[in-house]
């Protein structure tokens, strides 16, 4: 039995594919969604869920939340004399998942399809699937929430041609995707977003309005676990009650005394303004790299149940000058979308065949060394490979070139991220090549390949030796089989063909340059024109950009030349 999770910041939520349709799975305590909480009893018995959240602003120091935001990372959070890592606690949160749904089916349940943030890199995404495994499944796929989130909302039955964008608020994190559905195929054009925005910030904006309005509270605040806590809660309630009222009363029992303060929707709003703002960028960036206008978008979606504050939802209303949808639940949406995945890989006959495909979120590249004007160098430069937003599974390169004679060794530094430095990105591995004797200028040809699943194999190439250098990186703690590592590259090693080397394009290249030689003046200028755009288009290594110049420039031959005969 596969199921599909959302592993949400504050809250998270399972269900299943069944009769044509996907559905929730309540938890022991008969509720659909179980907070994202680990906490220990007075007696030291482990609570997960409820049980634990309920604790959270009387026992601060037994309880732990909001972890999701720490996945992939070195931080550990305390509770009583232990520590544990965020994806130690995630798989807690799994494994009660797990035993509510296999109580809920009367069946073992080993498999799931686990839902992540669009924006998580690397280290979180397998952070995550560790997590899984930990819980005791087999993590069959990990897919971003807001590509869940376009599958609960049925986009995955349409025919026709559209395009969607996916603005997700969650507790801890904020996505943003442009999805694009045509020939049965759901493509992610575009995710981006702020794996440090979400309704936890904005709580923080109002237990600062409690805050200042009892001023002794500030240092307290600070160094003072359980009143953080208890001023959370306090937010968190507040936050709640102006999604359908324009002023709420932050209230706050500490040391015998209860303080008070109204708050009013205009005002929250206001000093909430700096998080407002940081919602747009992430919208505009990933309009800008699926080259899309927004008036051609069908839908802008909302998930995540921090969509819910009306302040949020007229900043979106704003940004596009029309309401969002948001007839689906939003903390429902993500988990109901993993059910319709599970329900694909377990092939299930009520749903039709539909291929999903993702982007890679983060740019991938090596660091590299610049000339500058005078003589000096720059050093510690990133030159992207693989861009972000690029579909995956996908396949580039890129030449480079030495900058002094006799280099006895290379070290090709591979790293991730958008920064122009490499010291402020991810380093992710490193390959040593060594080099022939020989000038300055000696070239390398540097392919990265990388698929679904986070797998990156780099080859580097000396044409001066003929040698070809392999390096595969995936997380160590994977439980990746040599079988299956083999299939993944044997599947990437499909993908290490340029563009231009491809049958159909060498063929459309061959007739332009055919009619080149034999045409005169104006019109073999015109068709010198035409092969220089579609080798710009080539250069791209863009399969989808190549095909369609190749199209374009078949369709200019036939009205210089006629039809091709064959």
């Amino acid at each position: 039995m596969i199921i599909g999770i959302d592993l949400g910041t504050t809250n998270s939520a399972a269900a299943y594919w069944a009769d044509g349709e996907p559905r929730l799975i309540p938890n022991r305590l008969g509720e659909v969604l179980t907070p994202s909480a680990v906490g220990l009893d007075d007696d030291g018995t482990l609570l997960v869920g409820r049980p634990a959240r309920e604790r959270m602003a009387s026992h601060a120091a037994l309880t732990a939340t909001a972890f999701k935001r720490y996945m992939g990372t070195q931080h550990r959070i305390a509770l009583g004399k232990k520590d544990y890592g965020a994806e130690e606690l995630s798989a807690l949160v799994l494994k009660s998942l797990k035993e509510d749904a296999e109580a809920h089916l009367g069946e073992p349940v080993t498999e799931a399809v686990i839902t992540v943030p669009a924006y998580f890199n690397d280290k979180q995404r397998k952070a995550t699937r560790r997590a899984g495994e930990l819980a005791g499944f087999k993590v069959e796929r990990l897919i971003n929430e807001p590509t869940a989130a376009a599958l609960a909302y049925g986009i995955h039955q349409l025919a026709s041609e559209t395009r969607f964008l996916v603005f997700d608020l969650g507790g801890g994190t904020f996505d943003v995707s442009v999805l694009e559905i045509f020939e049965g195929v759901i493509e992610v054009r575009a995710s981006t977003g702020d794996n440090r925005l979400g309704g936890e910030d904005f709580n923080a904006v109002l237990a600062g309005m409690l805050v200042d309005a009892h001023k002794p509270l500030a240092a307290k605040a600070r160094e003072d676990r359980q009143l953080a806590a208890k001023l959370n809660e306090a937010a968190e309630r507040a936050r709640r009650a102006l999604t359908s009222a324009n002023e709420a009363v932050m209230e706050l029992q500490w040391q015998g005394e209860m303080l008070r303060h109204p708050i009013t929707t205009d005002a929250f709003e206001a000093a909430a303004a700096p998080l407002l703002d940081r919602l747009k960028t992430p919208v505009l960036r990933a309009l800008r790299d699926a080259d899309i206008r927004p008036e051609s978008l069908a839908e802008i979606i909302l998930i995540g149940g921090s969509t819910r504050m009306p302040v949020v939802r007229r900043t979106v209303a704003r940004m596009f000058g029309r309401f969002p949808n948001a007839s689906i639940n939003p903390d429902e949406a993500v988990a109901l979308g993993a059910a319709v995945q599970a329900g694909l890989k377990a092939r299930d006959a009520a749903l039709k065949e539909v291929v999903v495909t993702d982007v890679c979120p983060y740019s991938l590249g090596i660091g590299i060394s610049e000339s500058l004007p005078g003589g000096a160098i720059e050093e510690g430069i990133f030159s992207p490979i693989i861009e972000r937003n690029t579909t995956v599974p996908v396949s580039r390169v890129n030449w480079y070139e030495t900058m002094a004679a006799n280099q006895r060794e290379i070290r090709v530094a591979i790293y991730q991220g958008e920064a122009r430095r490499v010291a402020d990105n991810v380093r992710i591995g490193e390959l040593k090549v060594p080099m022939p004797r020989g000038p300055a200028g000696q070239p390398i040809e540097v392919r990265f390949s990388y698929d679904i699943n986070g797998l990156l194999e780099v080859d580097v190439t000396v044409p001066g030796s003929g040698a070809t250098h392999n390096l595969v990186i995936a997380d160590p703690e994977d439980d990746v089989s040599p079988k299956e590592l083999e299939r993944r590259r044997t599947a990437l090693a499909a993908l290490k063909q340029h563009p231009r080397d491809a049958e159909p394009n060498r063929a459309v290249m061959a007739r332009a340059e055919r009619l080149w030689e034999n045409a005169l003046g104006f019109e073999r200028d015109e068709i010198g024109r035409l092969i220089q755009m579609f080798q710009a288009a080539l250069a791209t290594q863009d399969p989808r950009t190549a095909d369609k110049a190749r199209e374009e420039l078949n369709a200019q031959l036939d009205r210089l030349d006629g039809p091709a005969w064959l």
